[in-house]
């Protein structure tokens, strides 16, 4: 599975994710940080690099999938700062998947 981590989301949880294997990069990665890229075009372009956007941006990533679920998935996460435990939700709710294409999957904290 293939993830783009939105500019809000927290590093240490991409960190703990790369070191599990997962091949997660952020938009700083591609050369796309700091450019105040609308929501629309960073799910595009995440789409694009067939990869589940993962983001902390609940409200307009929402709405972005009920407009159009033609995209390569999306996480939202509630931010948590204990960074382990929110990893370790985000792998419980993606695990035994390939792929995520139309996906909406929602990680709350404590769940």
């Amino acid at each position: 599975m293939f993830l783009l981590a939105d500019e809000n989301f927290a590093f240490p949880v991409v960190k703990i994710l790369r070191d599990l294997g997962y091949d997660i990069i952020t938009l700083s990665d591609i050369g796309l940080s700091n450019q105040e890229f609308p929501d629309d075009l960073v799910l595009s372009k995440a789409t694009e690099l067939n990869r589940a956007i993962i983001t902390f941006n609940r409200k307009d990533f929402i709405k972005l999938h009920r407009i159009n679920d033609k995209h390569a998935g999306i996480i939202i996460a509630t931010y948590d700062s204990d960074f382990q435990a929110l990893a370790e939700r985000i792998l419980f709710s993606i695990k035994g998947k390939t792929d995520l294409y139309g996906e909406l999957i929602r990680i709350t904290k404590g769940k």
